[in-house]
């Protein structure tokens, strides 16, 4: 039923017996996913279309998040369904914004040198990075203080979680909670500011 949708897991390699539970709970999960998610498709949608600047990518997104959703749900039926998809949706969007931010934002500096440089970019191409920089940094100085500091050891120092809590003087757990914090924090203040520009950088 939903081949196509989402991969199902390969309900063979347990064994007869385990093979026999997986298949019962891939054929729950079916069910389920048609009966609770399928019909949300159109919220989904809306909710990435808002959330996300790229289009092209949106498609993407809403299949890695359905395979996500389906995965739990052969594991576990989650007992909120609209509110098991939309978190799942706002943690991949989290995860690739975090990705993203792994370019150090002193980078910045480099700029300069790279109008200069015999394989220079187009100017065009220097402004834009150069734009989007900065539209982090402004970002970054609206967040609380202590998730900008942890968001600037890890992602822009390269700190581990543990030499982040170290500097911080906090618990590795606290610090974990500093970085995804912030960094939810980050996704609402960039999305916004594209929203009220109009999608431009």
């Amino acid at each position: 039923m939903l081949e196509g949708m989402v991969e199902r897991p390969d309900t063979d390699r347990e064994g007869p017996m385990r093979s026999s539970d997986a298949a019962s709970a891939v054929s729950k999960a079916d069910a389920w996913f048609m009966r609770e998610i399928v019909p949300l498709e159109g919220s989904l949608m809306q909710f990435l279309q808002h959330n996300w600047r790229n289009a092209a990518e949106i498609p993407d997104l809403r299949q890695e998040i359905y395979i996500r959703v389906y995965e739990a749900a052969v594991k576990r039926l989650p007992e909120k369904p609209k509110q098991f998809l939309f978190a799942t949706a706002r943690n991949l969007l989290i995860d690739r914004v975090r990705q993203a931010l792994v370019i150090p934002i002193d980078a910045a500096a480099d700029l300069e040198a790279m109008e200069i440089a015999g394989d220079q970019p187009g100017p065009e191409q220097v402004v834009i990075a150069r734009d989007e920089l900065r539209r982090l940094q402004a970002a970054l100085e609206q967040l609380q203080p202590r998730w900008r500091q942890a968001i600037t050891l890890g992602r822009i120092e390269g700190l581990s979680r543990r030499e982040i809590a170290s500097r911080m003087g906090v618990t590795e757990g606290t610090a974990a909670q500093y970085l995804s914090w912030g960094i939810c924090a980050l996704v609402e203040i960039l999305h916004r500011d594209s929203s009220n520009t109009g999608g431009k950088a």
